[in-house]
């Protein structure tokens, strides 16, 4: 179908995101995973961050008076995620120009799990670099029951367009690199990570999206964390040492870059921990992390016959090329055949 990986070298390769315009046609059909669950929390955080006042939404009391005797999901949430989670296929994705119809068919609760499919229902070229797909998108709930239905016109670009495009790259054709797996029926299943046997000792990938780090997330995850020193959340504090502003902690630094890795550890079943950490310029508001990874070893488990053990050198580095943090990493990776994957529909 397409592949997940440019080849820039000898034992390197790029991630890619998205599909091009070219590659679609009227009549695919995709299934995005992962599926995400709902939770109240959710709801809350979505009504207040907006100002929602509709209180069927947060105050359990009244909801529980309602024909829904609990809190609905803010529809917008839905609609949201609608959207985000076709971002593997359509990540390539300009703009959408509009949406003709957006049907909520079933309520969502705390406690949902979302589940996406789209339909291509036309497509037709823009220029040379972009074109517009007519897409249906569905979400069903965990039971399979539909809650969703979005009918919207996207504008994409093509593969070899677009801010993301590495210069003289080509996309790896191997089998292991496939951005979807088919289906009996002829969908298209989105894949996340390689397998145990994908990773081969001496191949470095570089991890695509970056990921721009803000100083309100900065100063959320250090007080989350209990990082209560000035530094972490004190402007004041932070200027009086010379810093234009709060500095982030380097844990969430850490976090950041093991994210940033998991569109090629995503098959990834435990985290067995991290030795010879070291840590460079410090992390600010405003920078931006790439993450690139070695793989420096691979055994088979002793205990786990479906799973694998893979030792990783990661270094996270900021838009000045300055090394931020590295970390060697051992993780328990499943084997294809005996996992949960399909089981589960991915």
């Amino acid at each position: 179908m397409h592949s997940s990986y440019y080849h820039l070298g000898d034992g390197l390769y790029a991630e890619r995101f998205g599909l091009g315009f070219e590659h679609l046609s009227a009549g695919q059909r995709f299934v995005h995973r992962p599926g995400i669950t709902f939770s109240q929390q959710d709801n809350v955080a979505e009504a207040l961050d907006s100002i929602n006042a509709a209180m069927v939404h947060y105050d359990d009391r009244y909801a529980g008076l309602t024909d829904w005797k609990r809190p609905l999901m803010v529809s917008t949430l839905t609609l949201q995620r609608l959207i985000g989670m076709t971002s593997k296929t359509f990540g390539r994705r300009r703009r959408i120009v509009s949406m003709s119809n957006i049907a909520l068919t079933r309520p969502m609760f705390g406690g949902d799990t979302l589940y996406v499919e789209t339909e291509v229902l036309a497509t037709e070229p823009v220029d040379a670099h972009l074109g517009r797909a007519s897409l249906l998108t569905r979400g069903y709930n965990q039971r399979g029951e539909q809650v969703a239905e979005l009918r919207y016109v996207a504008e994409l670009w093509h593969g070899a367009a677009g801010p993301d495009v590495i210069a003289g790259a080509s996309a790896s054709d191997e089998a292991r690199f496939l951005s979807h797996a088919a289906r009996g029926d002829g969908a298209w299943v989105e894949q996340t990570g390689l397998f145990f046997e994908d990773l081969r000792q001496g191949e470095t990938f570089i991890h695509s999206p970056r990921k721009t780090l803000l100083a309100e997330e900065s100063t959320l995850h250090a007080l989350r964390a209990m990082e209560w020193q000035p530094q972490s959340h004190d402007h004041a504090c932070a200027q009086a040492l010379g810093l234009a502003a709060p500095v982030v902690p380097q844990t969430w630094g850490i976090g950041v870059a093991v994210a940033l890795s998991t569109r090629t550890f995503g098959r990834v079943t435990v985290n067995l921990g991290w030795t010879d950490v070291e840590f460079g310029a410090d992390l600010m508001p405003g920078d931006t992390l790439e993450a690139r990874s070695t793989v420096e070893g691979t055994r088979l488990s002793g205990s786990r016959p479906d799973q694998g053990v893979v030792t990783v050198l990661t270094e996270a580095r900021n838009q000045r090329g300055e090394m931020i943090n590295r970390y060697r990493r051992a993780l328990m990776v499943y084997r294809r055949g005996s996992n949960p994957y399909a089981r589960a529909g991915y």
